[in-house]
């Protein structure tokens, strides 16, 4: 199968994310080109690590390219204080230079972690991402949003640093479980809803192929990389059109943080969720029919994904209680909610008007297990 090569057009700092089957065991060939000296520090997780390391290990060496490995506990908890200190303090004991190049391979908390342990360190190295799940593939591998959580909320310490190679091997994509690869298609779904609606119409026709199609999975990674491609080369740090690629995210991260950011919620599940639930607001101030939130909500419920409140397990705090955690978003600006609202599938825009008891009458009915 050909490799797509997606480029993300930021003048000097340009890259390409590289797509297809195979590229993790051309790992070294791919990154050898970049190096200063033949030398890489590879950051994983312990689920990753027993069944991808060896093989980018010995496509590395194979260059010549001098490997030395970490391995942080896998989950979005790893996403916080002690673990980035863990990383930088490693990376600085490896003795990386700002001509070396760190190597993020793993899902989007290790993507996210280590491009943040890239941009600090020595006041920025290089990194190459190899995305391993379906979700950091479309989305958090892309476009340079690097960060962790703390205790007041998701991704509110990090950096804008653009890696200097995506390499997103649609093969490894087969070792996933299921949930992980549904939890991803949370990211994929939503290109189709914020900006594609050609996308989301093939979508409908083909996700249920994609974890067994490797033509079709391919398709839908290319495609949706080049959807944030052109908007990340518009829009690097979200001044405007990027704060699009938030659909379904202010309720995801209200969702994830009720949670404790636990096996509770993942955050393509999160998202599915806050699509649906994005699309449900925009109907309710008439800005969509009816039909576009059920088109919405049967699409993924037809994959067998989260879809209401009522999918997640436990307890959840109230209305109200969910809307005071939705105010430590980022996208709050001057003290206000900002939401990506739609006004059909494929056109979606943000707004920063929306009324909050509108909000919480949603949520109040989302809790009740109302449509």
């Amino acid at each position: 199968m050909v490799v797509d090569v997606v480029p993300v057009a930021l003048g000097d700092r340009s890259y390409q994310v590289r797509i297809g089957p195979g590229l993790i065991d051309r790992a070294g060939a791919e990154i050898a080109p970049l190096l200063k000296r033949r030398r890489a520090a590879v950051v994983t997780d312990e689920t990753v690590a027993p069944l991808h390391l060896a093989r980018l290990v010995a496509a590395l060496e194979a260059e010549g390219i001098a490997v030395s490995t970490l391995a942080l506990p896998a989950g979005e908890q790893t996403k916080g204080w002690p673990e980035f200190a863990r990383c930088v303090e490693w990376l600085l004991d490896q003795k990386v230079e700002r001509r070396d190049i760190v190597v993020a391979f793993g899902g989007g908390v290790i993507g996210d972690l280590v491009g943040f342990a890239a941009a600090v360190l020595r006041r920025g190295v290089r990194f190459v991402q190899i995305p391993t799940t379906l979700l950091a593939q479309v989305d958090s591998s892309v476009g340079g949003k690097t960060g962790i959580n703390t205790a007041q909320g998701k991704n509110l310490v990090g950096a804008f640093h653009q890696p200097s190679l995506v390499l997103a091997d649609t093969l490894v994509l087969e070792s996933l479980p299921s949930r992980d690869f549904l939890a991803g298609y949370g990211e994929v779904v939503k290109y189709g809803l914020l900006g594609d609606a050609a996308f989301f119409d093939w979508l409908e026709v083909n996700a249920p192929d994609l974890a067994t199609d490797a033509t079709k999975r391919q398709y839908a990674v290319r495609r949706s990389v080049e959807m944030k491609a052109g908007i990340v080369s518009r829009d690097e740090t979200e001044e405007g059109e990027r704060a699009l690629l938030n659909l379904g995210h202010t309720f995801c991260h209200a969702l994830e943080k009720a949670t404790g950011y636990s096996s509770r919620l993942l955050h393509g599940e999160g998202v599915a969720i806050g699509c649906a639930l994005a699309f449900e607001l925009s109907q309710r101030l008439g800005l969509c029919s009816q039909e576009a939130p059920s088109r919405v909500r049967a699409h993924l419920r037809a994959l067998g994904m989260k879809v209401d409140l009522a999918d997640i397990p436990g307890d959840l705090p109230g209305a109200e209680s969910l809307l005071a955690l939705m105010g430590q978003d980022k996208k709050v600006i001057d003290g206000k909610l900002r939401f990506i609202l739609a006004r059909n599938i494929g056109t979606a825009f943000v707004a920063e008007d929306v009324p909050p008891d509108l909000v919480t009458a949603l949520l109040t009915d989302a809790l009740a297990g109302r449509p």
